[in-house]
């Protein structure tokens, strides 16, 4: 008598595939979002199907529906999460005890590095998002508006001291303008990808630092 376990097929008579274990919640939606992401990135989201993801993905379209719902609801999802993942790597970056200027590069170089290992991320974040309408644009924005909080606490501490600090307020313009900067900087870099992330996070810093250094400094540009 054959063993079962070594004999499951199903009634064409193809051996069927072995049913997968069990898994937590939090692994079975990190997979879902995994396939999510790649396939959104690969075909923008109103091309994208779910019966794709679902096989990338390897988990059945109800199982998809039950843990992230419909295909607007598993793209609101891949939104936050990347999000909160960029956010989390230039935060984490970012040593508050480092000299303003160092502070300001590590937080640069994070930024390209982590586009740079994430490109699926990016596209996702940045491309896709930005063009679908509300409510990902809503998302989108939401996560700007942390980018920018972060930068302008970098670009505060950098341009203030204990003695004189300087209001989060008046950083944000800068903030936005070095925002938007590596925002257009990174489009560029995907139709020339012979360039390194060390070469244009570099880049980008002697460009905002050298000028943003002489304003900490007191010196100020003024038309004659």
């Amino acid at each position: 008598m054959q063993d079962a376990r070594h004999d499951r097929t199903d009634q064409s008579g193809t051996p069927a595939k072995p049913r997968s274990r069990r898994l937590p919640r939090q692994v079975r939606e990190r997979q879902i979002l995994d396939a999510a992401v790649t396939v959104f990135a690969k075909y923008g989201y109103h091309e994208a199907a779910m019966d794709e993801i679902s096989d990338v993905a390897g988990i059945s379209k109800p199982m998809i529906y039950a843990y992230l719902g419909a295909k607007d609801e598993l793209f609101v999802a891949c939104i936050r999460r990347e999000a909160n993942r960029l956010i989390e790597s230039i935060s984490q970056a970012v040593d508050a005890d480092l000299k303003p200027d160092e502070q300001l590069w590590r937080g640069l170089h994070a930024f390209f590095e982590y586009v740079n290992e994430n490109r699926a991320s990016w596209t996702v974040l940045h491309r896709q998002a930005s063009v679908q309408g509300q409510p990902f644009t809503s998302e989108l924005s939401e996560w700007r508006d942390r980018a920018l909080n972060l930068v302008a606490e970098l670009l505060a501490r950098a341009g203030g001291s204990s003695e004189q600090p300087v209001q989060l307020e008046q950083m944000q313009p800068f903030a936005a303008a070095l925002v938007g900067a590596g925002e257009s900087m990174l489009d560029w870099w995907i139709d020339h990808p012979e360039y390194t992330a060390d070469a244009l996070s570099m880049r980008l810093m002697n460009l905002v630092w050298m000028g943003f250094g002489d304003m900490v400094q007191g010196r100020r540009w003024k038309p004659s």
